[in-house]
């Protein structure tokens, strides 16, 4: 068996009435990563009970967007018989999804080659129903990928099951020995391009995909733009820098960070890098916000923000913050400013969209968009006005 180790490497929901497109999120031909030289594997998204939902958020995004692997179908018994790009975005994307992994292998024409865990619950840990599936998909040779914090390469039963077939464990969140971390020198401060951080409000809110779009718009744009990934989904999906940021030590993580950014400009030059942030600075039971802040040293931050969501995810007694409070918290934790709001419209109809953008740009003196149900060009326009004298050219590489 071999056991890879990854290192390097929030989903808004449905508006009623909008229809907004997974297409958004795929690669284009003219911005293809240097990172994929070869088809992708094929791979199945194991998702029960959780597709389109918040602990679901793995799966919803590499549904959206995945360069390193080709998803040909999701498991989950809830959604069973439903298109994934429907339940998701209302707009059919011929992935179905089926309810074991029975008929999901059964549907195609060889066995798919990887079983994705594409949940990320609270615990970070298998539940025995989960743990069968793996073992299922170990037993007619399916390579396995996992972003869980308990890792399937240390487990005994797992691990020799593994061995046993000639299969892959790849463990996003195992990080490298400490001996090989890199601490924070300040190198940071010499990459030319632009750092613009996507932060949130809470965690699962939608940071990933904002900065996935907006990278896309940006590239396409001929400003050539590279994004960071700082967790799981995002490795998975084919970050070609990155760092899985809450399986690092704290005395590293600033450090891992950097490293990644100082590496993506001295590969790519490009003129903007994009850092996909992680939970929140507020949030008292994250700390990866302020990592991300001083080890990456942003320009500029966008802010992602779900106006109906009542309470901090899996926290219900925790109220949600108001945009203007993160906000001046970001600004007074580091030396940046917030550029713009995105917002997460998960429980909002089409018209309370509209009018939030409206109410919340007068509020915050801020330009606000969605990444997902308004037109790109509004997001990018956040970024090109901020900052004028961004260069346009030809079409530039990708993510």
């Amino acid at each position: 068996m071999k056991i890879e180790l990854e290192t390097a490497n929030v989903i808004p929901r449905n508006v009623r009435g909008v229809k907004t497109s997974p297409a958004n999120l795929s690669p284009a031909p003219e911005a293809t990563s240097k990172l994929q030289t070869s088809i992708p594997p094929t791979a199945i998204v194991y998702c029960e009970g959780n597709f389109g939902k918040v602990d679901g958020k793995t799966a919803n995004g590499l549904i959206r967007h995945s360069q390193a692997y080709r998803i040909v179908s999701v498991i989950d018994s809830v959604c069973g018989g439903q298109d994934s790009g429907q339940v998701l975005d209302d707009v059919a994307n011929h992935i179905p999804i089926f309810c074991n992994l029975a008929v999901a292998v059964d549907h195609e024409p060889t066995v798919p080659a990887t079983l994705i865990y594409g949940m990320a619950p609270s615990t970070g840990k298998l539940s025995t129903q989960d743990r069968g599936v793996i073992l299922d998909a170990i037993a007619i040779g399916m390579n396995i990928v996992s972003g869980l914090h308990e890792y399937l390469s240390d487990d005994p039963e797992i691990a020799v099951f593994a061995s046993t077939k000639g299969v892959t464990i790849r463990d996003i969140r195992k990080p490298k020995p400490s001996k090989d971390m890199r601490l924070f020198d300040g190198s940071v401060a010499d990459v030319k391009a632009l750092r613009i951080a996507v932060l949130g409000t809470d965690c699962a809110i939608g940071k990933r995909t904002t900065a996935t779009v907006l990278a896309r718009a940006l590239n396409a744009k001929g400003i050539k733009t590279v994004l960071v990934g700082t967790g799981q989904t995002g490795l998975m999906q084919g970050a070609k820098y990155g760092v899985a940021m809450d399986a690092v030590p704290p005395q590293f993580c600033c450090g891992e960070l950097e490293g990644a950014i100082v590496a993506a400009s001295n590969a790519e030059q490009p003129d903007v890098i994009l850092i996909e942030g992680q939970g929140a600075l507020s949030h008292p039971a994250f700390c990866t916000s302020a990592f991300i802040l001083r080890g990456s040293q942003p320009d500029a931050v966008i802010l992602q923000h779900a106006p109906k969501r009542a309470h901090r995810c899996d926290f219900p007694k925790m109220p949600m913050p108001d945009p203007t409070d993160e906000i001046a918290l970001i600004e007074a934790f580091a030396d940046t400013k917030v550029i713009g709001v995105t917002i997460n419209h998960e429980g909002m109809s089409d018209a309370e969209v509209s009018a939030t953008i409206v109410a919340q740009s007068q509020k915050l003196g801020l330009p606000v968009t969605d990444a997902l149900s308004r037109p790109v060009a509004h997001l990018l326009s956040m970024v090109v006005s901020a900052y004028p004298g961004l260069r346009q050219g030809p079409v530039a590489a990708a993510l």
